[in-house]
């Protein structure tokens, strides 16, 4: 399986480093991350496709109100108000990601996203955890017939199983599981890395991490598990 001239599962792993919201809504940060993730031997960067109405509403309930985190206090639309990064960025940070020599794709959250991702013709594309349960939104990305990373944070065995049927049921079989503990930061004792083997046996596809431990001991015993893939939060 290949994303543009990376052939996964060959030996060498695949490294992705997550922009996430670390550019702070400044461009410049946003390209200079792209390129020290190119100086720190990076061969991907990954973006994140969503506006704050395309992931939630503007609603003050209980439910919408994060707590213990550094949020405290902020309704999720506000958070994501913050975190997103503005549509009108992508094509000129894939730009600058080409002109590194990194490859640059991004997690859509919804159809919107999927189709202006389309347009800029991105060659892969990453379910993110909490979408695992998205199946329509699964569906709709693996019928663009490209690579498909889903990690598996919050998933059981019936929800990968269910994006797994999802991706096959419109002919595409490029799908890549990553073993995730969905925790910022996650702590080491609870990397469970010996499911990258079993993800890849289990379902008979490549598997890899997505990583959200602080330093760098987990992905390198990741590698020697067999990672395909690597995706590390960058700054």
């Amino acid at each position: 399986m290949k994303i543009v001239d990376f052939e996964l599962g060959l030996g060498k792993t695949f490294i992705i480093a997550e922009l996430s919201a670390n550019h702070g809504h400044d461009i410049e940060i946003a390209k200079e991350t792209i390129r020290a993730a190119k100086r720190a031997g990076a061969d991907a960067i990954k973006l994140q496709t969503y506006t704050p109405d395309t992931i939630t509403i503007d609603c003050d309930n209980d439910d919408f109100i994060i707590k213990g985190t550094i949020w405290d206090g902020k309704n999720l639309y506000e958070l994501y108000q913050e975190a997103y990064l503005p549509w009108e960025w992508h094509a000129v940070l894939f730009d600058t990601a080409q002109e590194e020599g990194l490859i640059c794709f991004s997690s859509p959250f919804d159809k919107t996203a999927v189709d202006f991702l389309e347009k800029l013709k991105t060659p892969a594309y990453k379910i993110a955890s909490f979408e695992i349960t998205d199946i329509p939104l699964i569906e709709y990305v693996a019928s663009k017939g490209k690579p498909i990373i889903i990690s598996t944070g919050i998933a059981d065995d019936n929800d990968i199983e269910l994006a797994i049927e999802a991706c096959r049921s419109v002919d595409n079989n490029n799908i890549i599981l990553l073993k995730t503990s969905s925790q910022y930061p996650a702590k080491i004792e609870d990397a469970n890395l010996e499911m990258i083997p079993d993800l890849a046996k289990k379902y008979n596809v490549l598997s890899g991490l997505s990583d959200h431990t602080s330093g760098e001991l987990v992905p390198i015993v990741a590698t020697t598990l067999g990672a395909a893939i690597i995706e590390k939060h960058f700054i």
